[in-house]
């Protein structure tokens, strides 16, 4: 581990107790002050009670000890006060921090304490940037917002369809699905706010037909903070009280431009998806866009850095393809994992392997963006399987040996979930990054 990250760690690992240094700082100056105080006040008032005193012990202590003057009985009296008042001090403290420790394991008991506990440890776990956009980056951030509260999630902004789509020409605003589902992912937030959050109206209720209320409301906070979108996600992550940030990787207006596979250019995402042509290589329009800063300098403090997993031509490659992201990534000392999808998508990664994944991001990423590459090797039901590949889908197969031929280093396992979709589990990824990370 190189001393960067192990200074960053400490300062991780003491940042949640800053608040409780200066509860502490604070009270330690008051109570000296307090006895500067007393003593200042009360020096000659109490003087002679002190002085009388002093003479009554000095006495019964020449007695006890038979001797002039008493002061060795006197230093061995004081010595045995001491311990055991520092004795009372340690057991104290001790049984104070026991107690607390129960009450934070013990279910039902004392939300408040376990509530403030928890917000300590998930605010001293590694710094985690993200990047990618979609159902697979929220997917992930449910995860790993279990053990950390130092999440950036770096989303994509090329949406160009449905209710982003809409919003984007009518307002001129950066598309904002991605990040809203981003934003409920991280959220502390009650499940009826997230569930208001992602609630979209339904075919023929006029102008808000498709749309959703959380790409809506980030519309109007746009719009209350005078079109500044860092603004607007500041408050929509208030609102939801989310475990981490979300911030777009560039806040330029920019759209996809593909280059296909019979050397014909399409531009704009969903026209790029619904084509039946293969995509040879993916650029932004115009290219000079500026990442965002934010976004930088997550990338060069983090611990872990999680590419994917997402659609690999319209939600993870566009961000890396943004000026400085990428270069970003290289110099960064963190792991860098890309986790590869468990299913192949319709129109972008038709029958590619696990290893073609990689492939595809090396031909339009001019750097190496990650070391590790997370791959599922569990196989769904049989019926599942079918019921996919009769909608032109397959399971991406794990050819871990290529990938290692390759200069990566595979990270096999079973992180997948099974229900009525095959998707990745939140639960298992997070803990196999996590496991991964403490490892290196």
């Amino acid at each position: 581990m190189t001393r960067k990250r192990k200074t960053r760690r400490l300062r991780n690992w003491l940042l949640p107790t800053a608040d409780l240094f200066r509860y502490v700082a604070l009270a330690g100056g008051g109570f000296v002050a307090l006895l500067l105080g007393t003593h200042m006040s009360f020096q000659y008032a109490l003087q002679n009670t002190f002085a009388s005193v002093g003479a009554a012990w000095d006495q019964t202590a020449a007695q006890l000890s038979n001797t002039p003057d008493g002061r060795q009985f006197t230093h061995i009296v004081g010595g045995i006060l001491m311990a055991v008042g520092g004795y009372g001090v340690y057991r104290g403290v001790r049984g104070f921090f026991r107690r607390l420790g129960s009450v934070a394991a013990t279910p039902g008991k004392n939300a408040l304490v376990v509530g403030y506990l928890k917000r300590q440890q998930l605010a001293r776990g590694p710094r985690i940037v993200v990047l990618g956009g979609g159902t697979g980056m929220s997917t992930l951030l449910r995860g790993l917002k279990q053990y950390s509260s130092n999440i950036t999630a770096i989303v994509t902004v090329t949406d160009d369809g449905g209710s982003s789509g809409r919003l984007t020409q009518e307002m001129g605003i950066i598309p904002p699905g991605d990040m809203r589902n981003c934003l409920v992912a991280l959220a502390d937030a009650e499940k009826r706010m997230t569930d208001l959050f992602q609630y979209r109206f339904s075919e023929g209720t006029g102008a808000l037909s498709g749309h959703s209320i959380g790409n809506l409301l980030l519309a109007g906070f746009v719009e209350q903070a005078g079109g500044d979108f860092d603004e607007a996600l500041t408050l929509a992550s208030e609102v939801l009280a989310i475990r981490g940030r979300v911030i777009p990787s560039t806040t330029d207006k920019v759209t996809l431009r593909a280059l296909m596979e019979d050397g014909s250019t399409l531009d704009g995402e969903t026209t790029i998806v619904d084509s039946d042509l293969k995509i040879q290589r993916i650029y932004l329009n115009p290219s000079h866009a500026k990442p965002h800063v934010s976004a930088i300098e997550a990338i060069r403090e983090a611990d872990l850095i999680c590419i994917g997993p997402g659609s690999i031509y319209t939600s993870i490659i566009p961000n890396l393809i943004v000026p400085g992201i990428a270069e970003a990534i290289l110099e960064s000392d963190a792991m860098k994992v890309y986790i590869c999808n468990v299913m192949t998508q319709i129109g972008e990664s038709d029958h590619l392997s696990a290893a073609e994944h990689v492939v595809a991001i090396q031909a339009n990423i001019p750097n190496r963006v990650f070391d590790y590459v997370l791959v599922n090797t569990a196989t769904p039901h049989q019926d599942l399987v079918k019921k996919y590949q009769e909608s032109g889908q397959d399971l991406v197969v794990a050819d871990n040996d290529r990938i290692k031929q390759m200069g990566y280093k595979p990270v096999p396992g079973n992180f997948m979930s099974e229900s009525d979709y095959v998707r990745h589990d939140p639960m298992r990824i997070a803990a196999r990054l996590i496991d991964l990370l403490k490892k290196s």
